[in-house]
């Protein structure tokens, strides 16, 4: 006999409807100036049904960070789905890392990305253990993950790459380095001319360093 999973899922829903208005609050008025009326109002529900399912408001920001962190890394990784395993000749090679540093760059320059960033680091000092396991695990799975696709295009003759988790740090910060400025300058999601040429600008000196 099949067991219902609807009060489950139900509650599962609840639990990221608050996580989801949650964060919408604290991004917009920081950790401080955030309360659980306004919360419980912008997720619909009760004020006690948030203490419910997360506690009091440190625990509550504890989960609305870490949700949000996985949210990134689940995006992230997808994104490196498209890396190539060969992608043949040159052109195709820069084709090919052009459009994997698109679809990064778009989940490092995203909306709500930007924000969790902001939000960790305005509440690093009162919460120094959620900014370093925050960024730590996401940045640690992302990378090892960029490493080991590069090691395979090594493997293949197309990157001559000594060090590939060197070579994904530096993959991720020449693609990356202009779009936290881009965001703040616009005041709003950079745009994709602005993504793309960030991008292209980083991966052509990433292969004059490591082409083969």
């Amino acid at each position: 006999m099949s067991v219902d999973q609807t009060p489950v899922r139900g509650r599962l829903d609840k639990r990221q409807a608050i996580l989801d208005a949650a964060f919408r609050v604290f991004a917009e008025h920081g950790y401080e100036r955030a309360s659980i009326d306004a919360i419980a109002a912008a997720a619909g529900v009760a004020k006690p049904t948030i203490y419910n399912h997360l506690g009091g408001k440190e625990n509550l920001f504890r989960a609305v960070m870490v949700n949000s962190a996985e949210q990134f890394n689940a995006r992230t990784l997808a994104a490196l789905d498209a890396f190539p395993a060969d992608p043949g000749d040159p052109d195709a090679l820069r084709a090919a890392l052009v459009d994997v540093g698109v679809r990064l760059g778009g989940c490092i320059a995203d909306d709500r990305a930007l924000a969790m960033q902001r939000l960790l680091l305005a509440e690093s000092r009162r919460f120094p253990d959620l900014f370093a396991a925050v960024r730590g695990s996401g940045r640690d799975r992302v990378h090892d993950a960029l490493a080991g696709r590069l090691a395979r295009l090594a493997h293949a003759g197309r990157l001559d790459i000594a060090d590939p988790v060197c070579a994904a740090d530096q993959f991720v910060a020449l693609i990356s380095g202009d779009l936290p400025v881009l965001a703040m300058m616009s005041g709003t999601s950079v745009r994709a001319q602005d993504l793309r040429r960030s991008v292209e600008s980083g991966v052509d000196t990433f292969l004059r360093a490591f082409a083969a």
